[in-house]
């Protein structure tokens, strides 16, 4: 188990707390991505976390495939899932670099609360490309603390000394210019949260 796992685990049974500190955003988000979604879709729900998106939007849907690193937090997804008797929402304990993921083989990817903690985000946006079908849809939410001075920098020392795991603190620009050199065009960009910086985006696999 490496050390963003076992963080992820251990925050598991209190994530859902957190959520709901900031339970406006994410009714937004819901309101927001059901927008672009079809009852024909198979979409991808990278890092998932507890299921909160997947489980919310999955009437909307033909399936999700719902991934995450962490074990624990699937297996809270798995309970929400089961108690609301879904049942076309299939979880991993894995990444977007699984195997099993087919190139071309899904309508929309989601990607919320991720792109900050990933080392290679462009390895990553790449891939989401590849498993995108031509004209698919690469829905993300990320905090980019590059918009706030101070606070990246009280992050990153929290990282240095392992309370926290490794977080990139994005600026709107430069996220944006990654996802587009990514081959994908900009559809819709929105910041959810002033405070916290959050930003909705959504963008089209040339």
């Amino acid at each position: 188990m490496n050390q963003s796992e076992k963080f992820w685990d251990n925050m598991a049974n209190k994530y859902d707390q957190e959520e709901k500190k900031d339970e406006l955003t994410y009714i937004k988000i819901i309101e927001k991505i059901k927008k672009y979604l079809k009852l024909s879709d198979v979409v991808l729900d990278y890092g998932c976390g507890t299921g909160k998106i997947s489980n919310e939007i999955a009437g909307s849907v033909k399936v999700i495939y719902a991934n995450d690193i962490s074990s624990k937090m699937l297996d809270i997804a798995k309970t929400k899932t089961d108690g609301r008797k879904i049942k076309n929402i299939e979880y991993a304990h894995s990444t977007i670099f699984d195997e099993r993921y087919e190139k071309d083989s899904f309508d929309v990817i989601l990607v919320f609360y991720v792109l900050h903690l990933i080392e290679d985000t462009p390895k990553v946006i790449q891939r989401i490309n590849e498993l995108l079908k031509p004209g698919g849809l690469f829905v993300s939410v990320t905090p980019c603390m590059g918009e706030k001075r101070f606070l990246r920098k009280l992050l990153y020392l929290l990282s240095k000394i392992g309370l926290v795991p490794i977080i990139r603190s994005f600026k709107i620009f430069e996220l944006v210019d990654l996802i587009d050199n990514g081959n994908f065009i900009e559809v819709e960009t929105e910041c959810l949260n002033q405070s916290s910086k959050e930003y909705f985006v959504v963008s089209k696999k040339i």
